[in-house]
């Protein structure tokens, strides 16, 4: 399986969307600051995930959560869990 994910950061709030084939690992890269792109935001807190068949899936999907429609999908997916959580 391949998995496309969203993160939270405990430090500023932003989100990190992004697609892997081993969730676990990448998780605890990203909680390590070993992934360039995160690595002085963490810690976080995994907010939301799918799984995928293919990895062309997963790409596909984790584009269409960066783009404007996708931020709103999942805005509105995770609505009641953000306003739990700030």
């Amino acid at each position: 399986m391949k998995y496309v994910y969203i993160l939270k950061s405990k430090k500023d709030g932003m989100w990190y969307t992004g697609a892997t084939g081993n969730l676990r690992k990448r998780f605890k890269l990203h909680n390590e600051n070993k992934i360039p792109s995160t690595n002085s935001r963490g810690p976080f807190m995994l907010i939301y995930y799918e799984a995928c068949i293919s990895s062309e899936d997963a790409f596909t999907r984790e584009k269409y959560l960066k783009s404007g429609v996708g931020k709103r999908y999942i805005k509105n997916r995770l609505k009641r869990f953000l306003s739990l959580t700030g």
